[in-house]
């Protein structure tokens, strides 16, 4: 199966919702706050489809040279095939056409999974925010420039990977 990816439109948002609660029922997003953020033209969302199903989502905000990743989820399906990867490299090479030279994000300091897609594209921690989730865990800071020089291996896995997560 061939898995696809799109800018996301209005009608993803409630599919985009119902995994992001599955996902992170602890601090999921709302359906206003995917509006919002569609809204924003700094920003970049991708919906990544199989078969006419969501089997993924992730986002970015770019303003001048810098840019943000907001979220990346890959449903429990899509896991372990480079659909991580194949969608955080889309978002990243979005963001360095929109003239971004350096990229931020927020993980989970649990989330040994995304820490290690991530690595593996070039980021390394910055900082670190304690008891920043509603769960009270830390969230680190990563960051990476942009363009990116380059990244291998395979998809890391994990459902909670996330710049949020």
């Amino acid at each position: 199966m061939t898995v696809t990816f799109r800018p996301m439109r209005w009608w993803d948002v409630e599919p985009v919702h119902a995994l992001e609660a599955r996902l992170f029922p602890d601090d999921a997003w709302s359906v206003e706050q995917f509006w919002g953020e569609l809204a924003q033209p700094s920003r970049d969302y991708i919906v990544a489809t199989e078969d006419d199903r969501l089997v993924a989502y992730g986002g970015t905000s770019t303003i001048a040279t810098d840019a943000d990743l907001q979220t990346i989820a890959v449903a429990e399906q899509a896991q372990g095939r480079g659909v991580a990867t194949s969608l955080l490299r889309t978002l990243l090479d979005r963001a360095d056409q929109r003239g971004a030279r350096r990229i931020v994000l927020e993980v989970r300091a649990d989330n040994d999974a995304a820490q290690a897609l991530y690595r593996r594209f070039g980021f390394a921690q910055i900082a670190r925010r304690s008891r920043y989730y509603p769960d009270g865990s830390d969230a680190l800071i990563w960051q990476a420039p942009l363009p990116l020089a380059g990244e291998t291996g395979a998809d890391a896995g994990s459902g909670s990977e996330g710049s949020r997560r």
